[in-house]
């Protein structure tokens, strides 16, 4: 039976579920919803998720929402390869950094993609606040790539499939030419974070990888 997933372009949450996904080699069914229609917030699929965000997946009879609680269904579910590790230790590690990302990053990245897609005069002061959170999460994420090519361990890991999409959603939209003058401290990722750059360019050679590039299309 065929898993379904309700996602959306250039939403980072849903690429997360898709990459994990096509990681486990599992067949999925896509469905794809427009947000600036409203469509994660029709009955159907608030009956599934009352909340009326994306992704959404369903399961045979059972659904679940929240990315993360996702990635984690998938990987007891579908343990093989694993995403959070072989032991409890490495469970905890990998939890851990995917923590720290969401708590201390993940919304001031989200919020300078945003305002590169609808600009909010008056903000400039919240904005370099954003970028030097961002640029010093990516510091971090370079240190961690010196001890090998993955984010925690020797393995790709739930911390890279959750952490990849919101780096490339950022480093797409800092190429757009409204960004010029935010991109200086990122741009070109080459330059500025060359582990970064190479671990970007391993996740996007895992098999899989091109079936779910669409959803960074915004």
């Amino acid at each position: 039976m065929s898993i379904d997933v309700y996602w959306a372009r250039g939403c980072a949450f849903s690429w997360r579920v898709l990459l994990t996904l096509e990681f486990k080699g599992l067949a999925w069914t896509g469905h794809e919803l427009q947000l600036d229609f409203q469509e994660q917030k029709g009955p159907r699929m608030l009956a599934m998720n009352p909340r009326g965000r994306v992704p959404v997946l369903r399961d045979g009879d059972y659904v679940v929402f929240e990315s993360l609680a996702v990635m984690y269904y998938l990987d007891l579910k579908y343990p093989a390869p694993p995403l959070f590790g072989h032991s409890p230790e490495e469970a905890g590690v990998v939890m851990r950094v995917i923590n720290e990302f969401q708590a201390y990053t993940e919304a001031e990245l989200l919020g300078i993609i945003e305002w590169v897609r609808r600009p909010r005069p008056g903000h400039e002061e919240e904005l370099t606040h954003a970028m030097h959170l961002v640029a010093a999460e990516a510091r971090t994420i370079e240190s961690r790539l010196a001890k090998g090519d993955w984010i925690v361990g020797d393995a790709v890991s739930a911390a890279d499939l959750a952490i990849y999409p919101c780096i490339r959603l950022l480093h797409r939209a800092l190429m757009r030419p409204e960004a010029r003058e935010l991109s200086a401290r990122f741009l070109p990722a080459e330059v500025h974070y060359p582990r970064l750059a190479q671990w970007m360019q391993r996740i996007e050679s895992l098999p899989g990888y091109q079936r779910t590039a669409s959803v960074c299309e915004k």
